[in-house]
């Protein structure tokens, strides 16, 4: 046979399978948040062993695509690490859609540096004052410290890109929606703040607190300057003690029916709340897990 021939031949019985796997089940698409990201792909594999007729494709991106996805209507649900903006809600409603939203986990935001770095702790005003575009904190020894491999001491800001609702969820609530300094480097997913704050002693980046390693530094953070901080953790984030606790959400559109219906409820369940909950998140209400 011809390699073309067999290529071809390859292409069409590619295109059955998918076609015979697709009447026989129903594809969920869920999109958006890179915080909820790693979670949400936990909770669709585990989903079916639930219903092994129901598939749900998950993809990042961040939650301002998550949100695009809802209002061209491409997804089935959205998520978000902060709250749909009013602007977005009108477009939806313009195209005939509807968001709905539900409050599935919480996180603490975290902020990290280099494993190396002394500096333990921050404030609001501190952090403001790094990332703040009026912000007149540029170096290490500005807050105290000299960090060991840091040349001049030059503190370097990891961010994420705009898109992100971590990235509108920190301005909004460290800086009061100040705009961010020029300079920083703005990474497209959590994993890759972390990755790039651990290789670089002067850096400081900010991310949901599942996405901590050895690698890195978690700073103890307080509402004001010399006030006492609170460390990031499931239970501050639970509780709410810790300045930078947020909720983790999810969009439908319109109040969700059948087989969404279904995933969503199973989100809130023991079981799904066991999952976020392993993964580093606090759930929505007290679970006892095994």
């Amino acid at each position: 046979m011809k390699q073309s021939t067999l290529l071809f031949s390859v292409i069409i019985l590619s295109v059955l399978s998918l076609a015979s796997w697709a009447a026989a089940g129903t594809v969920i698409q869920n999109k958006g948040s890179d915080t909820l990201v790693n979670v949400a792909q936990t909770w669709a594999e585990a989903y079916r062993k639930v219903d092994p007729d129901i598939s749900i494709a998950v993809t990042g991106g961040g939650s301002g695509t998550g949100f695009a996805a809802l209002i061209n209507g491409t997804v089935d649900i959205a998520n978000a690490s902060r709250k749909i903006k009013r602007i977005e809600r009108n477009m939806a409603k313009k195209n005939g859609h509807d968001p709905v939203q539900f409050i599935v986990g919480y996180d603490a935001l975290a902020v990290f540096i280099n494993k190396n770095n002394p500096l333990n702790s921050a404030s609001l005003g501190q952090l403001a004052g790094i990332y703040g575009e009026k912000g007149k904190i540029v170096r290490w020894d500005q807050l105290g410290v000299k960090v060991p491999g840091c040349a001049g001491q030059e503190i370097i800001r990891i961010s994420r890109q705009n898109n992100s609702g971590t990235y509108a969820y920190f301005r909004e609530t460290i800086m009061e929606r100040e705009d961010y300094k020029a300079g920083s480097r703005d990474m497209h997913g959590s994993k890759d703040v972390i990755d790039l704050v651990s290789k670089t002693p002067c850096a400081i980046g900010y991310s949901g607190l599942a996405y901590d390693t050895d690698q890195v530094k978690m700073l103890c953070i307080s509402e004001k300057e010399g006030g006492k901080c609170v460390e990031p953790s499931e239970k501050t984030a639970s509780n709410k003690t810790y300045p930078i606790a947020r909720p983790l959400f999810m969009y439908t559109n319109g109040k969700p029916t059948g087989a969404v219906k279904k995933y969503i409820d199973w989100i809130l369940s023991d079981e799904g709340q066991c999952i976020i909950k392993k993964k580093g998140y606090a759930p929505v209400r007290p679970v006892t897990c095994k």
